[in-house]
């Protein structure tokens, strides 16, 4: 196989098919996206589907409120014929020191300045959204009733069928093996499938994007983390919100069929490429949840899983073009949240491409930054 492409996509989860999916929408014709297996079967497909706009940074917070009001109309949007299954049940944020409320306040002065309808709320206010709780390890919440989650597969998948309609074309189980540059400009792609000439190439391909970045002589500063998820068994509706702590380093969800998916940070994790399992990560998450959401005790786990978070040094996105190699973009180091900046994340990339005004202007987001020394810090993350 040789074949021509205007655009060579390289990830198949939420951000490659919503690149894919904007630039065709555009009018851009002869689109291919390379997923080395099935669709979202990266970190798209591990997360824990969650979406807030609930963020400590300007940026991170724009990023968040467009996703989250496309999702809202998405299934219209991509003409799905399923659901993608988005239930805005808020994002119930607890703190447990005072220099986490401190940070609270500020991060809603700037959440309201931009919309967003987070509140600060007492340990009594938040127990009556979240009625099983401890409120006692707890000294102040942040609510946002827009705020929710979502299924990862059926979104992606949304997304790809729309793209599909508009003609773009989907090369699943297939590996990119290099990159060729000539005079410092893309010109094509190889596979273990045969070759594409294309003059660009945007490498969407989360945990893998230091190997594909590599493919042009360009060395990334990120690395891929390992976190863990595990979900239990369904049972009937008892916690509409996300349940989410920073300090207290979890994040717990009732999903719409009634089983609870959570997860926690670990410094300790590996960096590099493994999705296995650990007992540590199961005792550790099961002390957390059942110390702060005592009747969760009761649940049975059904099974544990895990992804990579591709992580950058101020944990945001690195979105747009390079210096170093003409038509190579970049849209990746999400660090955790690049299922839920996926909308935004096609539109962004799109507008790069073309050259449009941006709808969200990201240029302060490239691999440059850091260099420059020009980092924009998030708090708020687990």
């Amino acid at each position: 196989m040789n074949k021509t492409a205007s655009v060579v996509i390289i990830g198949g989860g939420i951000s490659g098919c919503a690149i894919a999916y904007t630039l065709a929408k555009k009018g851009v014709k002869d689109i291919v996206v390379i997923e080395r297996d099935y669709l979202s079967s990266g970190a798209t497909g591990r997360c824990g589907a969650g979406v807030r706009m609930q963020w400590g940074t300007e940026m991170n917070c724009k990023l968040a409120k467009y996703s989250i009001e496309f999702f809202e109309r998405a299934n219209e949007e991509l003409d799905y014929e399923y659901d993608i299954e988005f239930k805005q049940g808020g994002y119930l944020i607890v703190a447990s020191t005072e220099k986490e409320v401190n940070q609270f306040k500020k991060n809603i002065a700037l959440q309201n300045s931009l919309g967003i309808p987070s509140r600060l709320l007492t340990p009594k206010e938040a127990k009556e959204i979240v009625p099983h709780m401890d409120e006692t390890k707890i000294i102040a919440a942040t609510f946002n009733p827009k705020d929710g989650h979502l299924n990862p597969f059926h979104t992606t998948q949304a997304y790809a069928n729309a793209a599909v309609r508009l003609g773009v074309e989907i090369m699943k189980y297939t590996t990119v093996t290099g990159i060729n540059v000539e005079n410092g400009k893309v010109v094509g792609v190889q596979t273990d499938k045969g070759y594409i000439s294309t003059p660009v190439v945007v490498n969407a391909a989360g945990g893998y994007s230091q190997l594909i970045a590599k493919m042009v002589g360009i060395d990334l500063p990120v690395y891929s983390e390992r976190h863990q998820i595990l979900v239990t068994e369904p049972v009937a509706p008892m916690q509409g919100p996300m349940f989410m702590s920073f300090s207290l380093n979890i994040y717990c969800q009732q999903t719409p069929h009634g089983s609870f998916i959570m997860g926690r940070g670990d410094a300790n994790e590996p960096r590099d490429l493994r999705i296995t399992s650990s007992w540590h990560f199961m005792e550790e998450m099961a002390k957390t949840c059942t110390e702060l959401l005592p009747p969760l005790k009761d649940l049975r786990v059904v099974r544990q899983w895990s992804g990579l978070y591709n992580i950058s040094p101020d944990r945001q996105p690195i979105y747009g073009p390079v210096k170093e190699v003409e038509g190579f973009y970049l849209a990746c180091g999400f660090s955790g949240h690049g299922f839920m900046f996926g909308p935004v994340t096609g539109v962004v990339i799109a507008e790069s491409i073309l050259g449009e005004t941006p709808t969200i202007p990201v240029h302060m987001l490239d691999k440059d930054r850091f260099e420059r020394g020009e980092l924009l810090l998030e708090p708020s993350v687990v």
